[in-house]
């Protein structure tokens, strides 16, 4: 579900009135491997959670013109903002990019290839058209600044809500444990 402000909105029960959700920010770079394993993590306790929705908050751990840490994921966080405008089902979404990543090993920095395997789930012609004239570039450069400059995340993955923050350890990412506790606190 997208939200009037354009966020990305995970609940596990369609039923309930969003307005009674605990709100939960995640912010995550599908670049990275903690990010992929702490999605998993999250994808796994949600129905432990009932009344907690996930606003998805895709940014960019490391924006080009870096080249010392790849792949970039830009072009997959654009094709996710893309995927919501076309009411695709995200989180179908995010299980595919973070698997076509982290265990195909596809070249994500290359729109032809990217466009191709997203083609079970997106309208290909559409979506290079969108790629290659930059529509979602405006979008991904506020998801960067809203996480770095507005939410003052540091590490990814990082989570916000009701005040508080639980932000990555730099190359050790956040375990299931800190995760569920996090979530118990902001119930």
């Amino acid at each position: 579900m997208l939200s009037e402000s354009g966020v990305i909105i995970m609940t596990n029960n369609a039923h309930s009135n969003v307005n009674n959700f605990n709100t939960v920010e995640f912010f995550f770079d599908y670049a990275c491997p903690y990010c992929y394993e702490t999605y998993k993590a999250i994808v796994g306790i949600l129905q432990d959670f009932p009344d907690t929705q996930i606003l998805w908050r895709p940014c960019e751990a490391h924006p080009r013109p870096s080249d010392h840490h790849r792949p970039h994921s830009d072009l997959c966080i654009q094709a996710m903002f893309f995927a919501a405008d076309n009411s695709t089902d995200l989180q179908q979404y995010h299980t595919l990019v973070f698997s076509l990543i982290h265990g195909d090993r596809i070249d994500a920095e290359d729109i032809t290839t990217l466009v191709q395997h997203l083609s079970p789930i997106l309208d290909t012609n559409t979506l290079r058209q969108a790629l290659s004239g930059g529509v979602y570039a405006q979008a991904l450069r506020d998801a960067n600044r809203y996480a770095f400059e507005e939410s003052d995340v540091w590490a990814i993955p990082a989570f916000r809500a009701n005040g508080q923050k639980l932000d990555a350890v730099i190359d050790i990412g956040i375990t299931k444990e800190q995760l569920q506790d996090f979530l118990n606190k902001n119930r």
